[in-house]
């Protein structure tokens, strides 16, 4: 997949991108007798690029659920400024979630992204889809439009998650471990729209655990252990003192360098 141009990203998203805020207050989520998310407060600021870390059950699908409204909070609030319908805010889920073996194509999929005006089980209609054929486009899967959802390979798969955010042209993007199980080519494609959602001044937040990506690429990020470890400027959020607190890095034994990474790559 080459980078979409200008030209293609004019045409499958609006111009007058809306602007998104995410205000969390004293946040406490959970799953019958289990806390995930607790006493959690900040702001995720309209146009930020955030990354949300943290080592495995930290909470940040569970962050991510409430804020998309999939879960309903114990304590606290989230307050959303700027979306005026739910198709605002794009959630965009960890793809083991989804049911791939359900009958549709990849353009219908992709369409599932103008839900709001289709419906959920409804067909594509005919004015939605040249924005839809842009967005697969976009991602490198417009030759595949008419190929049954199940015989994509994971990095098409994820593609075809990113068309249908391409598609609903939110102000608010969620993404929950995006580029996990892709090769470095589809990664850094995906990198890269995500970026231009971004750079359009989209709120987006990313649930990921490559740390390395993360301080490369990420302007913010809020380091999570059910509560909030740091949130703020990426460098200073993320320094081995906050990292080892988080439970992402651990002393190593003997001589050498004193961290090592204490989760999966």
């Amino acid at each position: 997949m080459s980078e979409p141009s200008n030209q293609d990203a004019g045409k499958a998203q609006r111009h007058d991108v809306r602007r998104g805020c995410v205000t969390l207050r004293k946040l406490t989520v959970g799953y019958r007798e289990h806390v995930a998310v607790e006493d959690v407060s900040g702001v995720f600021a309209e146009g930020s690029l955030t990354a949300i870390v943290g080592a495995n059950g930290a909470g940040k699908t569970t962050l991510l659920h409430a804020i998309a409204g999939l879960i309903a909070p114990r304590q606290g609030s989230i307050e959303i400024v700027g979306v005026e319908t739910p198709a605002d805010l794009a959630y965009l889920p960890q793809s083991n979630s989804i049911d791939r073996d359900f009958p549709i194509s990849v353009l219908e999929f992709a369409g599932l992204g103008g839900w709001a005006r289709i419906g959920a089980l409804g067909r594509v209609p005919p004015d939605l889809r040249p924005r839809v054929m842009n967005a697969l486009r976009a991602v490198g899967l417009d030759d595949l439009a008419g190929r049954m959802l199940g015989d994509l390979s994971v990095g098409q798969f994820r593609r075809a998650l990113f068309a249908r955010v391409i598609v609903q042209d939110a102000a608010i993007v969620l993404l929950d471990e995006p580029f996990a199980g892709v090769d470095a080519a589809t990664s850094g494609d995906l990198l890269r729209l995500m970026q231009r959602w971004h750079g359009e001044g989209r709120t987006v937040m990313v649930a990921l655990h490559d740390l390395e990506q993360v301080l490369a690429i990420f302007p913010q990020a809020l380091l999570l252990a059910r509560k909030v470890i740091a949130w703020g400027e990426t460098a200073t959020a993320l320094t081995a003192q906050k990292l080892l607190e988080g439970g992402l890095v651990a002393p190593r034994p003997g001589a050498g360098p004193r961290l090592r990474l204490a989760m999966p790559s």
